[in-house]
């Protein structure tokens, strides 16, 4: 009696399925769980924003080639104003002035002339130590000025460049979108292989829960010895903690699916379909996938052939500084010098101009050849890059397609024995219960049947993972 109550609360202890089937829970087949995870997921949406923020550069970049048209305002306070000094010989003012007054001197000849020189000195140049302070103490200045380039092959060349960043970013973009669909894929079968592996654990606390019970009537009855009751109750004690791990590994394996989705861990979702659905035509699958092996739409390759572009144009813009370039420039300025702050007296006194402007480079001591040499040496680098990124991934492509084809024939493999495994089982089963074979046959017989399953299980898990991540290498694009 005090056995049979044990195990009444061992198997209260484990959970039951639900009969009533809760309607709030949001079933997501795989196709729905990439879709909300394009529109969720954050490396998506930091993607999306990388595009933008290219695109804000590379109208940035073209706003160059307008007008630059800036406005200006500067006061100066002179602290010691500027001294003249003027020579007599250097600067004749009596020159200049006579021939104004000599009418006058016609008229009246009994004027004394203030210009005459003194005898004895005609030959001698006066100078004077005394200098001319000039300008105001306070200097005030508003105006605009403009300038746009006119010939300037470096900023033709960077615009190109600018453009070539959007669509590096955009790549980008598609990488993170195919990695993103990846992610959810091996976090959805991952999911799928957990709910696999918690059904087959929990139909050994099943069948170890009535094999206890009916080794206890058979105990009651006389029919089987202690040590049979005991190990039927061992094995069923054994068969608890592997049924509450399996349960432990679905909820985490959902909360991950949840996580790269990019939804509440709150929400409450659970998957459609076994990983058995996948196991259909696994040999026309390989075929398909094998049919075009090339790494034209990879995103890393992608990527690195739009770097080399531009690190091509870049070694252009490092030449280009060797071409003379040509601007145009504009300016208009009022000007006031004063020496009070009396501003409603101030006279403005306007200064513009216009005017072209050549550079033409000659001598940087090196500068410019060793720029060139720099993004010459960058490209090969990248070229360097390229050739192993590509070695690299041939390799990945052969170890996926050679996972695949091993996972189809552990499939195979696992089936043909999961069969026979069931078989035993049965006949260990149907003796044990009219007493032809013991509890140690039968339990051995279950541990190869739970074996096989997760084996079984396990190849059509290694199957999808391996074709998730081929198609990602491939750049399989998500068709919505």
């Amino acid at each position: 009696m005090i056995e049979m109550v044990l195990l009444s609360v061992v198997a209260a202890a484990v959970p039951q399925e639900q009969e009533i089937a809760d309607t709030s829970v949001t079933v997501l087949t795989l196709e729905d769980a990439v879709r909300i995870a394009l529109s969720e997921n954050v490396s998506v949406k930091v993607a999306d924003k990388e595009i933008e923020r290219s695109q804000y550069a590379k109208k940035g970049t073209y706003a160059s080639l307008f007008p630059q048209i800036d406005g200006s305002g500067s006061y100066q306070r002179t602290i010691k104003k500027q001294v003249m000094y003027m020579d007599g010989g250097g600067f004749d003012i009596a020159g200049m002035v006579q021939p104004l007054l000599q009418p006058l001197y016609q008229q009246h000849p009994n004027l004394p002339d203030p210009f005459a020189k003194v005898p004895g000195t005609e030959e001698k140049s006066e100078s004077s130590n005394e200098g001319i302070s000039v300008g105001r103490w306070n200097t005030w200045s508003v105006g605009v000025t403009a300038s746009m380039p006119l010939v300037n092959a470096q900023l033709w060349k960077t615009l190109k460049i600018s453009g070539e960043d959007v669509e590096l970013a955009v790549e980008k973009a598609r990488g993170s979108r195919l990695e993103t669909v990846t992610q959810v894929k091996n976090a959805y079968f991952a999911t799928l292989l957990a709910r696999e592996a918690f059904k087959v654990y929990k139909g050994v606390y099943e069948n170890a829960l009535q094999n206890c019970q009916l080794t206890q009537k058979k105990y009651n009855s006389g029919k089987a010895s202690e040590l049979d009751l005991t190990r039927a109750k061992t094995t069923l004690a054994n068969a608890i903690p592997n049924v509450y791990d399996a349960e432990s590994a679905t909820i985490l394996a959902l909360w991950q699916l949840k996580a790269v989705m990019g939804i509440s861990l709150d929400e409450n979702i659970d998957i459609a379909g076994s990983l058995m659905d996948y196991s259909k035509d696994m040999m026309e699958q390989v075929a398909e996938v094998s049919a075009d092996l090339s790494l034209y739409n990879n995103s890393t390759m992608r990527q690195l052939a739009i770097q080399a572009e531009e690190l091509a144009d870049a070694v252009k813009v490092q030449q280009y500084a060797y071409i003379p370039s040509l601007a145009v420039a504009f300016s208009y300025n009022f000007n006031a010098m004063t020496n009070d702050f009396n501003f409603s007296e101030y006279k403005w006194t306007p200064y513009s101009y216009v005017g072209l402007s050549l550079n033409i480079p000659i001598f940087s001591g090196g500068k410019r050849l060793n720029n060139v040499r720099q993004a010459k040496v960058q490209a090969y680098e990248l070229d360097l890059q390229r050739e192993n990124t590509e070695r690299q991934l041939r390799i990945a492509i052969r170890q996926y397609l050679n996972s695949m084809e091993t996972a189809i024939k552990s499939f195979a493999s696992a089936q043909d024995a999961l069969g026979t495994a069931q078989k035993a089982y049965d006949i260990a089963s149907k003796s044990y219960n009219v007493g032809r074979s013991t509890l140690t046959d039968l339990n051995d017989a279950q541990l190869g049947l739970v074996q096989t399953q997760l084996t079984v299980s396990q190849a059509v898990y290694n199957f999808v993972t391996s074709k998730a991540e081929l198609e990602q290498i491939l750049g399989a694009d998500f068709t919505e």
